[in-house]
């Protein structure tokens, strides 16, 4: 009998919901974006449940998107634009939900976070990573930017010249240098996360669920309110990308595991 995509247990108050693809390293597909919707809006609706953590199976968050899916419908140029149009929307609904949803939810992060997987830690609202924890906005490296709220969301969070390095870039970025710039809230090695996480989560549990719900409120409101618009505009840019002659170098490139040779068109 097959695993689920995503497991979901609740303890003590706590949901956990465990992306659990492992071949994949847990790559955004479609069949997992529902399951995590569906486990989300379970704890959402959940009176019970007061706090929130998302991590990955097989000690990996998410290397990102799912390249295979992307391309099921082959490199034409109309196929392979709609399938990507489709996919963005369906992980922008991810991080529309993680921020709908007014109790606070805890990433644990290790292994692979990369992309999209990077982009939707940065939606939830407190960051554990463990110290093999690797994270990069790897999508320049394919001629395209980055979706998942990316870069409106590290605008908000580092401001414009840190972020304009890490996306036009695309290097790897150090777990000491993302605490750094206090984009994970903490570093603990990773026989330590699970204990940190939960931790954090016990904590979070005994504090007025109220006020805490309250609080993510006001921060949507003041640091957040134009995430839907920029998820949008991601989705309106991210089309053009799919259709340039970079883009399909880009992504060749990659699964002939060669370095690509762009041409700027």
């Amino acid at each position: 009998m097959s695993q689920p995509l995503v497991e979901y247990q609740t303890e003590q108050h706590i949901a956990t919901i465990t992306m659990n693809d492992p071949k994949t390293l847990n790559a955004f597909s479609t069949p997992l974006k529902g399951a995590i919707m569906e486990a989300l809006d379970k704890a959402d609706k959940d009176d019970q449940v007061r706090v929130i953590v998302l991590q990955g199976g097989g000690n990996n968050f998410s290397s990102g998107g799912h390249i295979g899916e992307m391309l099921e419908n082959g490199m034409e140029s109309e196929a392979l634009v709609a399938k990507l149009d489709f996919m963005l929307r369906e992980v922008a609904e991810v991080s529309l939900k993680l921020r709908a949803i007014h109790k606070p939810i805890i990433a644990k992060l290790e292994g692979a976070v990369a992309g999209a997987g990077m982009n939707l830690a940065l939606t939830c609202d407190f960051r554990i990573a463990a110290d093999n924890a690797k994270f990069v906005q790897a999508f320049v490296n394919i001629g395209l930017i980055p979706d998942a709220g990316g870069i409106y969301l590290l605008n908000q969070l580092i401001g414009a010249a840190k972020t304009t390095e890490l996306v036009m870039l695309g290097d790897k970025i150090k777990v000491e240098d993302m605490a750094r710039l206090n984009l994970v809230n903490t570093v603990v090695s990773a026989d330590e996360i699970d204990a940190s996480v939960n931790a954090l989560a016990t904590r979070l549990s005994q504090l007025p669920a109220k006020a805490l719900a309250s609080m993510k409120h006001m921060l949507n409101v003041h640091a957040y309110s134009g995430l839907s618009e920029a998820l949008d505009l991601e989705v309106e840019q991210q089309v053009m990308m799919a259709k340039t002659d970079d883009f399909k170098e880009g992504i060749t490139a990659f699964m002939e595991k060669r370095k690509p040779v762009y041409q700027g068109k």
